[in-house]
């Protein structure tokens, strides 16, 4: 697991730009909004809170980490944003017509209980996404040019843990007690910006940046040396084509 605290800045200049990229598999999920109640769980900066207001949903963004917020409520005011996390949100039974998770099943402590909250707080369809190709191949790649070890955050114990592809995110979640379950999985290219993949490095965002604040300065400059490597030699127009693949779970209402 890895600690998002203090990060929302660095996260809205990098990871918040790729982390919308189910961003119209979701809307296509949820059909006609008209003006109906969405809760945002997880909703870090509020990009996607913003997109589902644009689309017309009655949104409420919910996000347990301070820097998050504070940067949602800055870059979206209109937007309500409350505290509250998985795998206990501060709400009652059936308070949305629509719940979506986008992102963070990956990393909660307790799936099961987090998937279960969601149907809770929902009286209507809940959309939740995991990754299944996430941003850590490319740091690998350059971790190993470097020749430091990868960042190996704490795993879950056998009996929370899942494995992170359709199926058995599928399992997982009917195990949790979801049900009219479609589970499908999408894959897109994010086309980053070396500098703000760099600045979600010094910025402490993900594996790659928990990796980085560890580092002494010696192992920082190896680090930066086989990033701008690797960032040149995959570049196409100043951009790097990355791709990533994510499942998407649409659970309809029982």
């Amino acid at each position: 697991m890895k600690d998002w605290a203090g990060v929302g800045e660095a996260y809205s200049a990098s990871y918040a730009a790729l982390c919308a990229g189910t961003f119209a598999t979701m809307r296509d999920a949820l059909g006609e909004q008209d003006g109906r109640t969405l809760l945002d769980v997880g909703s870090g900066d509020g990009t996607l809170a913003a997109a589902w207001s644009d689309a017309g949903w009655n949104v409420t963004a919910c996000e347990p980490e301070e820097s998050m917020r504070a940067a949602s409520r800055r870059l979206h005011p209109l937007i309500e944003t409350i505290d509250g996390g998985l795998p206990v949100l501060p709400l009652a039974d059936g308070s949305f017509d629509a719940v979506v998770a986008n992102f963070v099943l990956n990393h909660v402590a307790s799936p099961r209980a987090s998937a279960a909250e969601l149907r809770r707080v929902s009286r209507g369809v809940v959309v939740a996404t995991i990754w299944t190709l996430s941003p850590s191949w490319l740091w690998a790649e350059i971790t190993t040019r470097a020749g430091i070890q990868p960042f190996a955050g704490s795993r879950l114990p056998p009996h929370e843990d899942f494995e992170r592809t359709v199926g058995g995110f599928d399992g997982m979640l009917r195990e949790a007690g979801l049900d009219h379950l479609d589970v499908t999985e999408i894959g897109w290219t994010w086309d980053a910006a070396p500098e703000a993949l760099w600045r979600s490095v010094e910025g402490g965002v993900a594996g790659a940046g928990a990796l980085y604040v560890r580092l002494d300065a010696q192992e920082r400059q190896r680090f930066r040396a086989a990033f701008e490597v690797v960032a040149d030699g995959r570049s196409i127009g100043g951009a790097l084509p990355l791709e990533h693949r994510a499942a998407v779970a649409v659970s309809a209402a029982p």
